[in-house]
């Protein structure tokens, strides 16, 4: 069983969504049936014991986890010999989630050290309907029939995809060196980490969390990002708004510190280009993405977290790119920088301008799509953050 006693600090975590078809293949919309998922995730703290948190918060009924375990990676889909740990809840190895819920394992004893890769394998006996999933993972997760939980080589997971189901965090405790504070990363692809090299950690999160522990900063840095996140609107495709998820995804964070909020591309660009997956598509006005922000600021700070804003990255080029939306990056770009809300600023726009157009992003840094960085570009991000801010 789990000891209440015991100090948790947060070893990972992603925001969840609402099943759909996502950017690329998943195995959202169909679920899963007598089938173990193996999902490879890469923690940023160290510890003796680790526990998991499962969500079912958009299915349709019950879930059933028939089995889980945790254990160190050793590449692909494979473990490492003698760290598979089975996983309990409340004492059972089984747990039925509820529609709308979630659960947390009990302590298992695992020797983590920070930037481990850990897997976690789910065991589904039944039918699960829509699963509750992150859509861009940016690392493969595999699929196996039956039950293959305890398994430590690879075989039998032939199936992957790059999105995570079920699997909310996973934490640590029991080590006097795990990191005692958490900053949370929060916003949509650009946090998420499109354009960046899959299974290679670099993100600017990643990056930013490298920063820290070679700076002796003994903190975990958690990705909040969603792919065409909104600050406003809900979306199908993509999440929950980011008001509505703030609580969630930053202030629930164990032992969270500091939020870097980089947000707001979306809501200017989606009304520009009439695209199915970008609906809703309000007209939306600095003003209101402005207030959006203030609602943020001011819930991190009555719960004692300090925020930082960042300013929106340029676009130039992309598709929804236009006169109007290029003219609400630079006047909420300029708020960001001057209102004084915030207790610092990350000008990633201008660490990734082009030095021969401001509103078009560095060619050196573009993934090529004329708004994602790539990996020398999210490095860019990581480092224009000022470690004493957080």
């Amino acid at each position: 069983m789990t000891n209440p006693a015991v100090s948790w600090s947060t070893g990972w975590s992603a925001p969840v969504q609402r099943p759909s078809e996502g950017f690329e293949e998943n195995w959202s919309e169909t679920g899963f049936d007598d089938q173990s998922v193996r999902q490879v995730v890469r923690v940023g703290g160290s510890g003796d014991a680790a526990r998991i948190r499962l969500s079912n918060r958009f299915g349709t009924g019950p879930l059933t986890v028939g089995a889980a375990t945790v254990a160190l990676a050793a590449g692909g889909a494979a473990v490492r010999p003698g760290t598979v740990r089975p996983l309990t809840f409340g004492g059972a190895a089984s747990v039925v989630i509820p529609a709308g819920g979630e659960a947390v394992s009990d302590a298992a004893p695992l020797r983590t050290e920070r930037f481990d890769a850990v897997t976690v394998t789910l065991y589904f006996p039944r039918p699960t309907g829509p699963a509750t999933f992150h859509a861009q993972a940016y690392t493969d997760s595999y699929r196996a029939p039956g039950d293959r939980t305890t398994a430590a080589d690879d075989s039998g997971f032939d199936e992957r995809t790059r999105s995570w189901y079920h699997l909310a965090g996973i934490e640590l405790a029991g080590d006097g060196t795990s990191p005692r504070g958490t900053v949370v990363a929060f916003g949509d692809s650009l946090t998420d980490g499109f354009g960046s090299t899959a299974g290679a950690d670099c993100r600017y999160p990643d990056a930013l969390a490298e920063r820290l522990a070679a700076a002796g900063r003994e903190w975990t840095v958690v990705n909040a990002g969603i792919g065409g996140n909104l600050v406003l609107n809900d979306s199908l495709w993509y999440g929950e708004a980011a008001l509505a998820r703030f609580e969630r995804d930053v202030l629930d964070a164990p032992g969270v510190r500091s939020v870097i909020v980089l947000a707001g591309l979306n809501d200017i660009g989606f009304s520009e280009v009439d695209l199915p997956t970008y609906k809703p598509a309000p007209d939306v006005s600095v003003e209101e993405l402005t207030e959006g922000y203030r609602q943020l600021i001011k819930r991190a700070h009555d719960r004692g977290v300090k925020v930082v804003g960042a300013t929106l990255l340029p676009f130039r080029g992309a598709e929804y790119h236009t006169p109007r939306s290029e003219e609400k990056r630079a006047a909420l770009n300029a708020w960001i920088r001057t209102c004084g809300e915030f207790d610092a600023v990350a000008d990633f726009a201008t660490a990734l301008a082009s030095p021969d157009d401001p509103e078009t992003l560095h060619p050196a840094y573009d993934c090529g799509d004329h708004k994602h960085p790539n990996d020398a570009g999210y490095r860019v991000m990581a480092g224009a953050v000022d470690l004493g801010s957080l």
